[in-house]
C-alpha cells in the first residue's frame, strides 16, 4: 500500500502572448514529474517561448521535478525564451542551491520580478 501525498496541482496563465505562468502546488517529484512535463510541453507547442514557474507551494521536489526544469529550460533557450522559478519553499531552494540549478535558472520573489526579467532579456 503507497503512502498519498498531495496530488500535484499545476495551473497555467498567460500575462503575455509568448509568456506562460505555470503554478504548481504540490510534490514535484518522480510520481508528479510526467504531468508536469506535459504542461510544459503543451505550452511550447502553443509558441510559448517564456516560462515563470511559480514553485511558491511546492514543499518537495525530487531530482525528477529538477531535470524537468533543466530540459525546458534548455528549450526555452534554442527558440530564443527563457524560464524563470518564482519564490521556491526553503525546500526547494536548498535543492536548487545544492544543485547548482538556481545558477542555470534565475530564481525570482515575485512574478512581476520575473516578468520584468523578460522585458530585459527582450531588450538586450
Amino acid at each position: 500500500m503507497s503512502i498519498a501525498h498531495n496530488p500535484l496541482s499545476v495551473e497555467v496563465s498567460l500575462p503575455g502572448e509568448d509568456v506562460a505562468l505555470v503554478t504548481v502546488k504540490g510534490y514535484l517529484d518522480v510520481d508528479t514529474a510526467t504531468e508536469f512535463q506535459h504542461h510544459l510541453a503543451n505550452q511550447l507547442h502553443h509558441g510559448r517561448r517564456h516560462f515563470l514557474l511559480d514553485l511558491t507551494d511546492v514543499p518537495f521536489m525530487d531530482s525528477s521535478g529538477m531535470n524537468i526544469i533543466l530540459r525546458v529550460y534548455q528549450e526555452a533557450r534554442e527558440l530564443p525564451g527563457s524560464v524563470h522559478i518564482i519564490s521556491p519553499t526553503p525546500a526547494v531552494r536548498r535543492i536548487l542551491d545544492l544543485t547548482g540549478v538556481s545558477i542555470t535558472v534565475p530564481v525570482s520573489e515575485s512574478v512581476e520580478e520575473a516578468l520584468a526579467r523578460v522585458d530585459q532579456a527582450r531588450e538586450q
